[in-house]
């Protein structure tokens, strides 16, 4: 059989885009006119069968959460606007209990977290939001990092790394590698060797890929980076990110010796990172245009050579229309073949409407929690979590959801963006309990009775 070519590809996908018009949520996909928030949704939110509503809590009053992870009962979350992270006791997902905060530095967002061998990795960087002049959601998404900075204030950039085993409700410092410029966004690491981070380096446009050898836990040290052409301003390139356009790594995730990558307006990328200091590109493809981008979490599915990518929405009432997760063949690494998206949820015809519709994050399959190749979780913001079934690639079909309340109280201070809840990040269990988080609306805890 003859591989498919881009070009091909590229065909299919407009072809994709074709039927996914014809559907009802993609005719009600042009910008619309805000509505007020919802009444009809109990602070629980409205659950599917198949899932059912534990708890829920505003981790004491810092409601603004992002990433999760959990580790010996213990609960790790990052914070989108304020500075911090908060520990909470999760040995009862009925009662989460909050029993500590800290901050690394003023003015430093530590959103993005990694947890591992009793180990923590912690992104810090500038809190973006409250240095930038920006007052709406797009603002930070069409323009590039360097040039957004307005209002700087004093930060701390690098990686931080901490003992969570000694005491695990107080993480304590053990290393911190300093990387001159705006800081971390995201990071990957299971444990091992190397930690997959994406961080901004000064004289760069924006976020790129670096390689920390943390053979040495207290000593760790950058062993290689790699960006899109364009990127090293400091270098002499001359920048290739289309206007209102943003190219930057979101994060990379790995499995064995590939890297995939997530480049928002630039698209997604495979890599050879079987030498940590030397990482090959094997293949790059990039479907905006057509699509609007935001290209945000790359999963991996070794066992089926697929890919799960899903596209951030990141502009309020659909005003660029509409945002997917892309299955993607991966079975040729030079070249991934875009084949499916999953089903944009059609459950009420208000999400545009009410603001920030379309996918954010999925549930990364980390070692310790849930992993399948067949069913995936995907937040999708005033959505709230969704799940698919994806045992057949081509025509993966939703099986549960869970609508989240609308927030009590707006954490995002910029004046211009949709008050709307926010889902944003979903960590399952083994047994598959639910933690979802929510930058305007704390933390849920579900069961997927699945």
């Amino acid at each position: 059989m003859s591989m498919i070519t881009r070009r091909a590809s590229l065909a299919g996908m407009a072809g994709m885009a074709g039927l996914a018009a014809m559907s009802a949520a993609s005719r009600a996909a042009a910008p619309v006119a805000p509505a007020p928030q919802p009444t009809d949704i109990p602070p629980e939110g409205i659950a599917s069968r198949r899932i059912r509503h534990l708890s829920y809590s505003d981790v004491a009053g810092r409601a603004d959460t992002v990433q999760i992870m959990l580790n010996r009962g213990h609960m790790y979350v990052g914070h989108m606007f304020g500075d911090g992270v908060s520990v909470l006791d999760a040995r009862d997902p009925r009662n989460l209990k909050p029993l500590h905060y800290f901050v690394t530095a003023p003015n430093t967002r530590t959103h993005h977290l990694q947890v591992a061998e009793d180990m923590m990795l912690l992104a810090n960087g500038a809190n973006i939001v409250r240095m930038q002049s920006y007052d709406s959601l797009r603002g930070y998404f069409e323009n590039t990092l360097a040039d957004s900075l307005t209002n700087r204030q004093p930060f701390r950039a690098g990686l931080g790394i901490y003992d969570i085993k000694t005491d695990p409700a107080h993480p304590k410092e053990i290393a911190f590698l300093e990387m001159p410029g705006i800081g971390i966004n995201r990071l990957w690491w299971v444990g091992g060797r190397y930690a997959y981070v994406s961080a901004h380096f000064d004289g760069f446009t924006d976020h790129i890929l670096c390689i920390v050898d943390l053979q040495n836990i207290t000593k760790p040290e950058i062993v290689s980076k790699w960006w899109l052409p364009g990127m090293n301003r400091a270098g002499g390139e001359a920048n290739k990110t289309p206007q209102g356009k943003r190219w930057a790594l979101h994060h990379m995730i790995t499995a064995g010796n590939r890297g995939y990558a997530a480049w928002r307006d630039g698209g997604f990328t495979i890599h050879d990172i079987s030498d940590a200091h030397n990482p090959k590109l094997l293949s790059h493809i990039n479907w905006s245009p057509p699509f609007p981008g935001g290209t945000h979490t790359p999963l991996p599915l070794p066992g089926r050579k697929l890919a799960i990518v899903a596209d951030e929405s990141n502009a309020d009432y659909c005003a660029k229309g509409l945002f997917y997760p892309w299955v993607i063949d991966v079975r040729a690494d030079d070249n991934p073949v875009p084949i499916a998206t999953l089903p944009t949820p059609t459950d009420r015809s208000d999400y545009c409407r009410i603001g920030n519709f379309g996918p954010h994050n999925l549930h990364e399959n980390r070692p310790g929690s849930f992993q399948s190749e067949e069913m995936i979780f995907a937040t999708y913001h005033d959505a709230g979590v969704r799940v698919f079934d994806i045992k057949d690639q081509f025509a993966p079909k939703e099986i549960a959801s869970w609508v989240p309340p609308p927030p009590k109280k707006m954490y995002d201070p910029r004046p211009n963006v949709a008050k709307c809840a926010m889902t944003c990040d979903c960590y399952v269990t083994p047994a598959g309990l639910m933690y979802v988080s929510d930058w305007n609306g704390g933390i849920h805890a579900m069961q997927f009775e699945g």
